[in-house]
């Protein structure tokens, strides 16, 4: 495949004169073709307090890149949610309805700047030169592992591998009933990349067994460790560059903005909420699925280097490790109770239909491996339980969509069962919290917790300002309250046990409990 666009080649600086020819890319033969299989997602791209490394000149790609030539790949480190999208598209009997897009606000004429203004933004350009469009593998796409030996081919290229294995998986998020992996893409230094289907091949344990002492990388781990522990892959040590990149203070810190901050290079995102499901892959999805792990070891080599400059990658790599045991969410009491709109049904009778809606939805959702808003959007089923129709013409006039007519078998049933319901049987209103009072309730509930809360958030705030890293990260706002509420002492020592039973690591406790204590002498 060819470049459209060199994104490995060094742009020379404003002003700079030529040198000479540019080196060529240094490239490999791809080994395998391009097939017809392909991609989805990319970590949240949340914002925090800009740090120094928000405010500092893409200097990475100039300082570690050769010309034409990507670095070399870093080794280990010596230790250490896809979110469902909206689709692009839907069948018109499961397409939910969505919003316009937001219109795009005219421009306004400006007049030309004053010196000053023109000089400060050529020397911010020159700091910051544009990035370099990534449009292309450097090995090119290879072609899709669809088969049992191939999949062997491919653990054994990757255990011949060296240094960290860059881990990406891709979903139908928002397509299909639940969170599966329908592509999984892998690169290692001295083996390539690798795209294997997991519909084909679905168990990738010998990828794991392949790849056992080897350390992964991923962006938004949590994104994808639970749908890759699905189909046997595991890791014992992983570096999170998401993570890493809020750690370390981006106020942008999904795939994209992390590489464009660290490597000076614009990663193209417009195949993120594709159907991955879909079969056979196109391959411009192929393409995007493949540049999503080109440069994850080199990012990781940049956020380490910025972590560690930070005095922050012992912080991270106590995150990495308790993330080499995430399985998943919690499970959730009543799910059911997420739908949106519950609020408006004002008794227990009215939370009992919208209950049996949403376990009718399911099951039709789950048969037909159909995301479950595709079959019906919470506002149907809300507008069905409000209505509690108990004829076919009667569901007809309250919605007119091809599911409702489709399944009114099922959706009748679910409105008289939960209308037969004995009192004693119908859901409460809302669940029994286990933690504290929400938080607007304090001043008048407990005037001295409130007391220790305000004091023991203003400081960890403080704290988080001066080092750039979200208040978060330091510790969760539950466990935070859930101490402040009902201390079990003013002791440093008691305060940090308190803190390891709620899940809180050494350095989070480092930095908490001497704050969370001397609230709690402050306001004993």
């Amino acid at each position: 495949m060819s470049y459209l666009t060199n994104p490995f080649a060094v742009p020379t600086p404003p002003g700079a004169e030529p040198t000479g020819a540019a080196a060529p890319v240094q490239t490999q033969p791809a080994q395998r073709q391009p097939s017809a299989i392909a991609p989805d997602h990319d970590g949240d791209d949340s914002s925090s307090e800009p740090g120094p490394a928000a405010r500092a000149p893409r200097q990475h790609r100039e300082q570690q890149h050769s010309p034409g030539a990507l670095p070399t790949q870093a080794s280990a480190p010596d230790a250490t949610g896809h979110p469902g999208e909206t689709p692009n598209a839907a069948a018109p009997e499961e397409a939910a309805e969505t919003p316009e897009s937001p219109g795009v606000p005219e421009g306004s004429e400006t007049g030309a700047e004053p010196d000053s203004v023109a000089g400060a933004g050529e020397a911010e350009a020159e700091a910051n030169p544009p990035a370099i469009p990534l449009t292309a593998p450097r090995d090119g796409v290879p072609e899709v592992v669809q088969e049992e030996h191939a999949l062997m081919a491919a653990a054994q290229a990757l255990r011949a591998g060296t240094g960290p294995l860059a881990v990406d998986a891709e979903r139908a998020s928002g397509y299909r009933y639940g969170q599966r992996a329908y592509l999984v893409q892998l690169r290692r230094e001295g083996a390539g990349t690798w795209l294997i289907d997991p519909v084909g091949c679905p168990d990738l344990s010998p990828i794991s067994e392949a790849t056992a002492d080897v350390e992964w990388i991923l962006h938004a781990a949590t994104q994808d460790l639970p749908c890759l522990r699905e189909v046997g892959m595991v890791p014992h040590s992983l570096f999170d560059t998401e993570l890493g990149a809020r750690l370390a203070g981006l106020p942008r810190v999904g795939l994209a903005a992390v590489i464009e901050h660290y490597l000076g290079y614009s990663l193209a995102k417009e195949h993120s909420a594709v159907d991955w499901s879909t079969r056979p892959l196109p391959e411009p999805w192929l393409r995007y699925a493949t540049l999503d792990v080109e440069l994850l070891a080199e990012l990781r080599e940049a956020t380490r280097e910025d972590l560690a400059r930070q005095g922050k990658l012992e912080w991270a790599l106590e995150e990495f490790a308790a993330l080499t045991h995430f399985s998943g969410p919690p499970v959730r009491v009543d799910p059911w109770r997420r739908t949106s709109g519950l609020h408006k049904m004002r008794s227990r009778r009215a939370i009992a239909v919208i209950r049996e809606l949403w376990y009718a939805r399911d099951d039709i959702a789950r048969q037909r491996d159909i995301s479950p808003g595709r079959i019906l959007p919470d506002a149907t089923l809300l507008a069905i339980g409000q209505a509690t129709p108990s004829t076919p013409e009667q569901l007809t006039k309250v919605s007119t969509q091809k599911a409702v007519r489709r399944h009114q078998r099922e959706w009748l049933a679910a409105v008289q069962r939960a209308a037969e319901l004995p009192e004693e049987q119908l859901p409460v209103t809302s669940l029994p919290s286990d933690g504290p009072p929400p938080q607007r309730a304090w001043a008048d509930r407990d005037p001295i917790a409130a007391a220790r809360l305000t004091q023991a958030r203003a400081e960890l705030m403080q704290f988080a300002e001066d080092r750039h890293v979200p208040v978060e990260n330091l510790l969760t706002p539950d466990l935070l309250r859930r101490v402040l509420w009902n201390p079990p002492g003013t002791d440093e020592a008691v305060i940090d046990t308190a803190l390891q039973a709620g899940g809180a690591r050494a350095w989070q406790r480092g930095i908490a409990a001497p704050i969370i204590a001397r609230a709690c002498r402050d306001h004993a």
